[in-house]
């Protein structure tokens, strides 16, 4: 009743209920009963509540606003500041998106439209460095990931499980200091490489990326396992109905992360040009 207009209308305040003249209780008649019974119970869309259709609508939206900021990108791909500051752009909403505590669907549609951006731009400067025919095999290699991880999940061969994730964590804290010394050496000149060690260490011949690149698309396909499963727990809890936003949101930064490594992954097997 903290709505004003409920609490300034006399009709809802307490006094007018009090002083109401109170009405004799009614039994139902056997045919009132059977009306309500006859009554479909209201489903969870009815009810404000998360569901798997609606999630896939919201996913579907965030992708298409992608799309077209990846179009832009693509277009825009020989300015690299353009490229650079979406990418800032974009890990700053994403770290807003994460920490902020209700899904709000207008900073998850402008990520999606400048971390798109970002992906056209990255995207048409691998395609000038390795051949226009990397952006297509990196697109359907995500998608068949991506396919192959949701058919696994649903037909339940595959699920999340404790041990599984604490392994999960683990490796994305590992992977995630080789990032940074890798990154380090690149910019204080120690490895002239494209890619750093990556492509700077080879293991029998075989660049140090590749068998890294294959680890770590493995660890996206994990991660989007723990995305439909958040998923689904969100469903079965009736979760209110707006998070569906967070889960296209969350779906959108794990496939984001995982076209751009095997975009790297099939760089780095191709040898630059």
């Amino acid at each position: 009743m903290a709505n004003p207009v409920f609490s300034r209308s006399p009709i809802f305040s307490a006094k007018a209920a009090a002083n109401a003249p109170q009405a004799a209780p009614q039994v139902p008649t056997a045919g009132q009963l059977e009306q309500q019974y006859a009554v479909p119970s209201p489903g969870a869309d009815e009810l404000g509540r998360m569901t798997y259709e609606d999630t896939i609508v919201k996913t579907a939206i965030s992708f298409g606003i992608l799309l077209v900021g990846a179009v832009v990108g693509w277009m825009l791909g020989g300015y690299p500041i353009v490229t650079i500051g979406a990418a800032l752009i974009g890990l700053v909403l994403a770290l807003v998106n994460i920490f902020k505590k209700e899904p709000s669907p207008a900073l998850v549609l402008a990520y999606a439209a400048v971390e798109g951006v970002f992906v056209g731009g990255i995207s048409m400067l691998y395609a000038l460095l390795y051949g226009g025919s990397i952006v297509p095999m990196a697109v359907f290699g995500t998608l068949g990931v991506v396919g192959v991880t949701l058919a696994l999940f649903a037909s339940g061969k595959v699920r999340a499980s404790k041990r599984a994730t604490k392994i999960f964590m683990v490796a994305i804290v590992g992977y995630a200091a080789f990032s940074l010394v890798n990154f380090g050496l690149m910019m204080f000149g120690v490895t002239d490489s494209m890619f750093g060690l990556r492509d700077g260490i080879a293991i029998f011949g075989i660049p140090l990326g590749v068998p890294l690149g294959i680890l770590v698309v493995l660890l996206a396909a994990y991660s989007l396992v723990l995305d439909f499963d958040g998923i689904q727990r969100g469903v079965t809890q009736g979760a209110p109905r707006k998070f569906a936003w967070t889960a296209a949101f969350g779906i959108m930064v794990t496939v984001i992360w995982l076209y751009l490594e095997i975009l790297r992954l099939i760089a780095i097997v191709m040898g630059r040009r």
